[in-house]
């Protein structure tokens, strides 16, 4: 990764056009079903209608649409943090509506990574704490090893100074890339990101987006973000669009420039 983003529009677009291929997809790794979605209960609302999707393994795919088009909503269903009204979502061929809560949890846990458009950082727990903690609670690592993980993990996205600060000793930039560390120290199959460049300049946004390509590439993480910056869509490899609740456009965009 680059240490900062390309200088003018001109030099993005000649970089994107030098970058290889886009891995072809793996297996399905997530689906979903006539997915709805309804709030309320003497009036309801629905928010999503019928929604059917499926993702691949290797697969950066972008929710696009305009505020209230169901793009966070259907993000919250396919990490299991939600549960549908109607319909099912698999993850790795598994129908998570039949888990109760403990079940979903050590799902999301050994399958799932999140990235938020708040960092939700520990504020007393240094950058390698931070990043530590989570596959702590899992326990499928010694504490050494979790040590030794986490500073890999921390090192190859470029803040290997940064591990005993503090998140108020870092930048916007910084603290999301941390949240990403996070979220891929756990070796998630799929991670799933809520606007994760929001509360970004557009410098610090391309570096995120440089980070997640990687991830993609060099790793095969299957990642799927709610975006509402039609130049951080472009560069995905497939680009989903919601109206209304519903799905109205499903852009393969991988031999796109």
């Amino acid at each position: 990764m680059s240490d900062g983003p390309p200088s003018s529009k001109s030099e993005l677009f000649a970089d994107r056009a030098a970058r290889a291929p886009w891995p072809a997809p793996g297996a399905v790794v997530l689906e979903t079903r006539q997915l709805v979605r309804e709030l309320g209960t003497a009036v309801k609302s629905r928010i999503l209608h019928g929604i059917d999707l499926t993702v691949r393994e290797g697969e950066f795919i972008s929710l696009t649409g305009l505020s209230g088009s169901g793009k966070s909503t259907l993000l919250y269903l396919l990490g299991a943090l939600d549960r549908p009204t109607t319909g099912e979502v698999l993850i790795d061929g598994i129908e998570i509506g039949g888990l109760d809560d403990d079940g979903r949890a050590e799902l999301r846990s050994n399958k799932l990574g999140f990235v938020f458009q708040f960092h939700f950082l520990l504020p007393e727990f240094t950058v390698l704490e931070n990043v530590m903690l989570p596959m702590l609670r899992r326990g499928a690592r010694t504490t050494a090893d979790a040590t030794a993980h986490a500073r890999a993990v921390i090192a190859s996205l470029g803040l290997g100074e940064l591990t005993e600060r503090r998140p108020a000793q870092l930048s916007g930039g910084q603290q999301q890339r941390v949240s990403i560390a996070r979220a891929v120290a756990n070796d998630p199959r799929i991670i799933l990101a809520d606007e994760p460049t929001g509360n970004l300049d557009s410098k610090n946004g391309i570096i995120v987006m440089d980070v997640f390509e990687r991830l993609v590439r060099e790793r095969r993480i299957t990642i799927v973000i709610v975006t509402h910056e039609r130049s951080f869509a472009s560069r995905t490899s497939r680009q989903v669009e919601l109206s209304d609740g519903r799905v109205i456009a499903d852009l393969d965009q991988r031999q796109l420039l």
